[in-house]
């Protein structure tokens, strides 16, 4: 609920009059950031705003005027102290235009007391004169405590003004002009009388007008309370457990912490926080209470600021018993990706910290990092000759430019590359394979679509649509992706596998080196054309020309890969990986009916965090691929909030979330196998 509550105290003439003004305009932009459903309040307001301002004052002063400034005592010098407060009450609808509005316009309205005749005069006067219908003239004939709801809108109430000796008992409403969120003003000014003082203190009236500090308590935790979504109960877990076979469970969390260089950098995207919350000597003890409570063995960060993560996290991760692994952004940034996994529970088999930026390549010159790690479970003691499969975590933040999508995509490809090369097996399958990252693409984004479908046709595509954060369709240039989408220098082919890995080794073939061999393509030997080949014009009658060109071509051409096959795929324009993986969280809110989010720039929510793990693909359905849980099961995780929670908690960072972005968490299970 949001309340406005405005409370005046008699002043001079020649002040009352500034004092007035104000009010007015104070009271008329409150009750218009109300943005009340109700269609009457709206009609009432809705005259005065095609108005002019002056004649908006007029009308009001007048009205203010001639009822109150007679009833003023002969001395001056000691005012009477009497009091009326007009309270009106909305129902609550988020907004952004509400969270971003600046709070200076709405905490500076003065305090005047008025006479106690003067209460249905004023509320005729706050409403147009153009429109005394019959919500207004209902309000004229209340009693003085007599409370009226209009249907479909919310209450009025016209308070019994207070006497000199009524006062003590009087509750008084406190005002604090505080660089705060306008959400935490209204959802305050809206809490139950409990939490409102029930005295008044007393302050000498000097030539500035006295203002007393607003409650800003609010109920976070009930607000941003997040369930624990448990999917043990579906067919294939429920499967497994009918065959008894043990599971090895834990759990997994990827959280953007939000580096605080990037705090003090864009401070204009922070305009709703307090600047106390926005610390980090406040946020520090508040990210770390929150990865404490939620426990998880496997813990992958973003936007992770170096001198932080050496001097405090790291030895705070360790003293909750986690081994640590952090990357630094290239250049000359100052944060980075982390991933630590608690020793208990995992064995480090290999580390391979990625770094996106490429020397000479414009697709990719930016800065962003990526870390994968394959990891052993431990499995506890008395389950005898058993063996679980390893287990490859990846972790990246890719490029947020929106613009920028062949960087995007190209980013993803070296990381699926070395996912590739960290987790295939001898037999040439994979390992169960966790992806965790802020990847700055939305769901059902050609980004998003190509990581869980497997399959992106890019040629031609607008670089501005593969993260779907920005539409930029009306600009008269934009950026196409063409094909090839990397050079074949990079080493990564279509199906974003290195080259050097994208074939099994054949025996009995290769015995000499292949540098040897290439010095022989132009001997007259190779040159001759063998008496028993047939002769097709155009194929078999022409003779190799070693052209530079085509040495140089040729000779950067990978082992074991014929150069015409590989630069034909890729000039194909699409790109494919074998991954099969699928996301953790379904980006819907069923019992609300809104989208989920994961964070919330400039107050419009927006999901760019994601889990995503192995599964096994059932079918193809309209261009986007099922899957059902396989050896890794997806056994729990942790609910998302939708935008409107969000708004209603001032959005993010707030007092009880640290960060931007929210945390996400989910649980596993990997089958446990006979030796």
């Amino acid at each position: 609920m949001i309340g406005t509550v405005l409370c005046y105290v008699l002043l001079p003439a020649a002040r009352l009059l500034q004092a007035l003004r104000d009010a007015f305009f104070t009271y008329r932009k409150n009750v218009l950031l109300a943005k009340s459903p109700s269609t009457q309040i709206e009609g009432v307001f809705a005259a005065t705003r095609g108005r002019s301002v002056p004649e908006e004052q007029e009308v009001l002063l007048r009205q203010w005027l001639e009822e109150g400034v007679g009833n003023l005592p002969a001395s001056e010098s000691v005012p009477a102290v009497r009091k009326v407060s007009v309270t009106l009450t909305s129902d609550w609808l988020e907004g952004s235009q509400l969270l971003m509005t600046s709070l200076s316009d709405l905490n500076t309205s003065p305090e005047v007391n008025q006479c106690p005749d003067q209460q249905h005069s004023e509320l005729n006067a706050l409403a147009s004169s153009e429109l005394q219908d019959h919500a207004v003239a209902e309000l004229a004939r209340l009693p003085s405590e007599d409370t009226v709801t209009v249907a479909g809108s919310a209450p009025w109430a016209a308070v019994v003004p207070q006497t000199d000796h009524q006062a003590a008992g009087c509750a008084g409403i406190n005002v604090e002009v505080l660089n705060d969120d306008p959400a935490v003003l209204a959802w305050s000014l809206a809490c139950d009388a409990e939490t409102v003082p029930l005295t008044l203190p007393a302050r000498p009236i000097q030539d500035s007008v006295p203002f007393y500090p607003v409650p800003t308590e609010m109920p976070y935790h009930e607000i941003l309370w997040r369930d624990w979504e448990d999917l043990s109960v579906q067919a294939c877990v429920l499967e497994q457990v009918s065959k008894n076979t043990p599971l090895f469970e834990f759990r997994v969390m990827s959280y953007n912490i939000l580096a605080q260089d990037l705090v003090e950098q864009g401070l204009d995207l922070y305009v709703h926080c307090r600047p106390d919350i926005l610390n980090w000597n406040y946020r520090l003890p508040n990210l770390l209470q929150e990865i404490q409570h939620w426990d998880p063995d496997v813990l992958c960060l973003q936007e992770v600021q170096e001198n932080h993560y050496w001097e405090q996290l790291e030895p705070a991760f360790k003293d909750m018993g986690f081994a640590c692994f952090y990357k630094r952004r290239t250049g000359r940034k100052t944060d980075g990706c982390a991933v630590c996994y608690k020793h208990s529970r995992f064995q480090l088999i290999s580390l391979s910290p990625i770094e996106y930026f490429r020397p000479g390549l414009d697709i990719l010159n930016r800065d962003n990092v990526g870390l994968v790690l394959l990891l052993q479970p431990v499995l506890p003691e008395g389950l005898g000759l058993k063996a679980v499969s390893p287990l490859c975590v990846a972790n990246t933040h890719v490029l947020f430019n929106p613009r920028r999508g062949d960087i995007k995509l190209a980013q993803v490809a070296l990381l699926l590359a070395e996912i590739d090369k960290i987790a295939r097996t001898t037999e040439g399958s994979y390992c169960p394979v966790i992806l965790c990252g802020d990847l700055n693409s939305v769901p059902d984004s050609p980004l998003y679509k190509f990581i869980r479908n497997g399959e992106l046709s890019y040629h031609g595509m607008p670089a501005w649509k593969v993260s779907g954060q920005e539409d930029f369709s009306q600009q008269l240039y934009s950026r196409k992706l063409l094909a090839p989408l990397w050079p074949s220098s990079l080493g990564v082919t279509d199906k974003c596998q290195y080259v050097t890995l994208c074939q099994p080794k054949k025996l009995g073939r290769r015995e000499y080196s292949r540098d040897f061999l290439l010095q022989f393509r132009f001997c007259d030997a190779a040159c001759q054309r063998p008496p028993q080949l047939v002769l097709l014009e155009g194929v078999t009658d022409a003779k190799p020309v070693a052209s530079a060109r085509e040495h140089s071509a040729v000779t950067a051409v990978p082992k074991r890969h014929n150069y015409l096959s590989f630069l034909g795929k890729q000039c194909s324009g699409v790109i494919q990986h074998g991954l099969n993986l699928t996301s953790v969280y379904s980006h819907f809110l069923p019992q609300r009916g809104r989208p989920e989010v994961t964070t919330m720039p400039m107050g419009l929510g927006a999901t760019v965090d994601y889990i995503f793990y192995s599964a096994e693909p059932v079918e193809n359905k309209a261009g986007r691929r099922l899957y059902k849980d396989g050896a890794l099961k997806l056994l729990g995780r942790l609910s998302l909030l939708s935008e409107d929670v969000l708004l209603m908690a001032d959005g993010l960072p707030n007092p009880f979330c640290s960060s931007d972005h929210l945390c996400l968490l989910a649980s596993f299970g990997l089958e446990i196998s006979s030796l």
